[in-house]
């Protein structure tokens, strides 16, 4: 078999055979895809610790630090032939994986996340990513507020609305929790028997409680609560109505959540109080449903605390792990309470007389459990 040395680039054809020659690498064509050269490798040296990646991976996104040819050449070291970068290096593996996995942002575990979100801001991957982030992990971002733009108007809005703005708006919001806490304390104090049964003789358990004590079938009217009541609704009104009027967003501010809480929490005063001269042909359960809705004040406190404002952006990013927990909750509850009813439905003492019965047995028993395997592990 002889081969013809003087055409390398065709095949050439000796005794019925076919031999074929393969082409010179520089005459390789770039727009040949079977033959085309391997992408730029680029070595990136972060605090000590290489990582190796190919340099159209980092040009997927180009106004990012690392994306940016003419920024990533900033950190490039002539003698190492490398690019250094004097950063965290744990978080740097989840910026590398920001690209490898076309833009998903992973905080990895054991990194602050103050820590993560300055290696985001350097390596500038984006506001809409470092939102997000914030927004997963359950962290507010500090945004400008809106202020009137009256002078007088902005200085009432700062004392009502920023406790932090000024001493007198540190002790308002002080003057503010107080109040709070008093128009909690008394509604829980209205349900004592030895209070409720006086207003309310016909009441459940008051004739026990009582013990013979002649009291009109009226009832008496305690004068300390209802002044008590009445300071507190005064306060309660004179706020929002305050607030409302120097709002620089009337709009937004009726539809805040805090705020129709505040709405929520003021409006059964007013209700109930034309009504309780008619109490005789109002319905009593009407009065109870619209009252226990004060119980609603209790929320109002997030207003002059951050950690419960957090504490509720973290419950509302993990609804679904939430909805979930209570599906599980739930499952085990009617399969719990229906074991035990079964089991105990031949007994004739038995206080398991139905499976809603045993609801709260189950309830209290899986609380009880789960509470004890985390306070011991």
């Amino acid at each position: 078999m002889a081969y013809n040395s003087t055409d390398c680039n065709h095949t050439t054809r000796n005794d019925n055979h076919c031999v074929e020659v393969l082409p010179k690498i520089d005459e390789i064509s770039p727009n040949n895809s079977k033959t085309k050269p391997r992408n730029k490798r680029l070595i990136l040296n972060v605090s000590g610790m290489k990582f190796e990646t190919y340099e159209e991976t980092l040009g997927q996104y180009p106004n990012t630090l690392l994306g940016c040819t003419s920024k990533r050449e900033l950190y490039y070291d002539t003698e190492s032939r490398e690019y250094f970068f004097d950063r965290n290096r744990s978080s740097f593996e989840a910026i590398l994986y920001f690209y490898q996995s076309n833009g998903k942002l992973v905080r990895p575990n054991g990194v602050p996340f103050q820590v993560f979100a300055d290696e985001v801001r350097f390596f500038e991957l984006g506001k809409d990513y470092l939102q997000r982030l914030q927004e997963e992990e359950g962290y507010l971002e500090e945004k400008t507020p809106v202020m009137p733009r009256n002078e007088y108007q902005k200085k009432v809005w700062e004392l009502f609305e920023f406790p932090d703005s000024s001493q007198a708006a540190r002790y308002l919001a002080l003057w503010s929790v107080l109040i709070i806490l008093l128009s909690i304390v008394v509604f829980c104090l209205e349900t004592l028997p030895s209070i409720r049964c006086r207003t309310n003789p016909k009441g459940t358990n008051c004739n026990s409680t009582l013990k013979g004590k002649k009291i009109d079938m009226k009832g008496e009217r305690l004068l300390w609560l209802e002044v008590i009541e009445a300071i507190c609704m005064s306060w309660f009104t004179l706020e929002y109505l305050v607030r409302l009027f120097s709002s620089p967003q009337k709009l937004l501010f009726l539809r805040s959540f805090l705020n129709l809480i505040d709405l929520v929490a003021i409006l059964p005063y007013f209700i109930t109080l034309p009504m309780e001269e008619k109490s005789r042909a109002t319905s009593l359960a009407v009065l109870r449903v619209i009252r226990l809705v004060r119980v609603f004040r209790i929320f109002k406190l997030s207003r002059h605390s951050k950690g419960l404002q957090v504490l509720g952006q973290t419950l509302k990013s993990s609804s679904r792990e939430l909805g979930m927990l209570m599906f599980f909750l739930i499952m085990g509850v009617v399969l719990f309470s229906s074991a035990v009813y079964y089991a105990e439905q031949d007994e004739e003492k038995t206080k398991f007389t139905s499976i809603p019965v045993a609801f709260w047995w189950a309830v209290v028993t899986m609380t009880t459990v789960l509470f004890l395997y985390f306070l011991l592990n």
